[in-house]
């Protein structure tokens, strides 16, 4: 069973959808196929942290990419 890899749009619509209020959490997973809503919880987390550079980030482990970023090694 491998991860759900969502682009940095879904993201971003699915954050607009939660902000606007428009929509049930409920409505927005099945509207993009999302199957946990803790993963819409996690995207918000991230939008109201000011960390939206993580919408763009590949899946996997974060820190990796942040060090390469940085020119650290682990």
């Amino acid at each position: 069973m491998g991860k759900n890899v969502y682009s940095s749009e879904t993201k971003w619509a699915v954050v607009r959808e939660k902000m606007s209020g428009q929509l049930t959490t409920k409505e927005i997973m099945e509207k993009h196929g999302i199957k946990n809503k803790s993963q819409i919880e996690t995207w918000m987390r991230w939008y109201r942290a000011n960390e939206i550079h993580r919408f763009d980030q590949p899946a996997g482990r974060q820190a990796i990419f942040v060090w390469a970023w940085a020119g650290i090694r682990e």
